[in-house]
């Protein structure tokens, strides 16, 4: 007895229009012939034909859901029993079960064809009424495209912004530190100024606690210049050139410490101040002062002259230290405000 599947797309119904006999093609009833129905011998004594490969092709693709047999009339076909007791019932079958009627072909009702490319489509794709695999894989292709684009897009943006935060941030730091370095230099002039305008206060308050020497002078050699005229072989002081008999004066407020004839120096005045500075008036006509005399700041304490070693009447003036040490005369007097 044999069996009789009915499949989408395979030719027409048992209806009469169109079908085929049954057929148990053998080794012994089937002659071996070169050409397209070839059988060959199996281990089971079966042969299979090319067409019966490709009723296996047709239930394998609409079993995947690559092709649809919708609109097609269906069409019967005849396997030997020993073939049709071993198939799986068709509804076991995945994707081709619900493509089956579960109502008896006696009933008379039409089998239910549903499109194969269902397969693959999503539970959600589904609610939405997608019904085409192609056309949901299409989509969803489409929604991945937008998607990694939205992505790429916002990564450039992202990228700007921060770009143009580090190009903000480096503009305002620039102008910050040129601010800054505006601020500290006009901070450092007017340091400079104040520092300046201090100093000249100072100094215009030692000029006040200070004298020059004699009035009318000229200088005539400085501290450390070289000769043979003097006995070190450099020169010790400061030469105040003046008219003999022109006064001099105390630069400072002191006690007259010595005053008398002095060798080379002539007749020499020597007035200690207050932090044991010593001033030695040198190459005086005369003498106005005594030893242990408290003078001021502009005194009168005796007269230019020429005595001692010269070449013409003038004031040699020396400057020492507390501890005997002789300095420039011009950077001390300067350093007290005078303008030599």
């Amino acid at each position: 007895m044999a069996a009789t599947a009915t499949l989408p797309g395979a030719g027409l119904g048992v209806d009469g229009e169109r079908g085929w006999d049954e057929w148990n093609p053998t080794e012994e009833t089937v002659r071996p012939v070169r050409g397209r129905h070839r059988v060959a011998k199996q281990r089971n004594g079966l042969a299979r034909s090319s067409a019966v490969l490709g009723v296996g092709v047709i239930a394998a693709v609409g079993a995947g859901g690559m092709a649809s047999a919708q609109g097609k009339p269906p069409v019967s076909i005849s396997l030997p029993d020993s073939i049709a007791d071993n198939l799986p019932d068709a509804k076991s079958l995945p994707g081709v079960g619900a493509l089956l009627s579960d109502k008896s072909e006696d009933d008379g009702a039409a089998p239910v064809t549903a499109p194969l490319t269902t397969a693959g489509i999503t539970t959600a794709e589904a609610e939405q009424g997608t019904t085409d695999a192609g056309e949901a894989l299409r989509a969803r292709i489409l929604q991945q495209a937008e998607q990694q684009q939205a992505a790429a897009d916002a990564e450039a943006r992202e990228a700007q912004e921060k770009a143009a935060a580090e190009k903000a941030a480096a503009e305002a730091k620039k102008q910050q530190d040129a601010a800054e370095a505006k601020a500290a230099a006009e901070k450092k002039k007017a340091e400079e100024e104040a520092k300046k305008k201090a100093e000249a206060l100072r100094l215009a308050k030692l000029a006040a606690s200070y004298a020059v020497p004699t009035t009318s002078y000229t200088i005539t050699s400085t501290y450390g210049q070289a000769g043979t005229m003097w006995s070190s072989g450099h020169h010790t002081g400061l030469d105040f050139a003046a008219p003999t008999g022109t006064p001099v004066k105390a630069v400072h407020g002191g006690t007259i410490k010595s005053a008398g004839w002095s060798g080379s120096y002539g007749y020499r005045t020597v007035l200690e101040l207050e932090d044991g500075t010593e001033i030695w008036y040198c190459h005086q006509s005369s003498i106005g002062v005594g030893v242990g005399q408290k003078v001021s700041t502009g005194d009168t304490i005796g007269r230019v002259g020429a005595t001692g070693n010269v070449t013409g009447p003038h004031l040699h003036l020396e400057i020492h230290t507390a501890d005997g040490t002789g300095v420039d005369p011009m950077g001390w007097l300067r350093s007290k405000g005078l303008n030599i």
